[in-house]
């Protein structure tokens, strides 16, 4: 197993973990208020959502996946970790700022 490739592994499941959340704040929200804004956050979140499920899936149960990633060079697997790690520090500031 590469670092890199289970960096970016962790970091699909805790992109899942906090778009969860999120996306169940911005329902409620939606719910109780009705406004566009509410409802432009839950769309975006439950694209984004289902987008790292994807990556999670592709991770831990594709073998096609996992045999080109494995095999790629090694800027592939630190590019895919690093796309997954700045998606990770962006939720993790939309989840401060949203449950602030």
């Amino acid at each position: 197993m590469s670092l890199w490739v289970d960096v970016a592994e962790v970091a699909a499941v805790l992109n899942v973990a906090l778009l969860v959340g999120l996306v169940g704040v911005w329902g409620r929200s939606y719910r109780q208020l009705r406004s566009k804004h509410a409802l432009g956050l839950l769309v975006f979140g439950g694209l984004l959502l289902a987008e790292n499920l994807l990556w999670v899936y592709a991770y831990s149960f594709n073998s096609t996946f996992h045999a080109w990633l494995y095999d790629g060079t090694s800027f592939t697997q630190q590019a895919m970790m690093g796309l997954c790690v700045l998606e990770s520090v962006g939720l993790l500031f939309l989840a401060w700022v949203t449950w602030d």
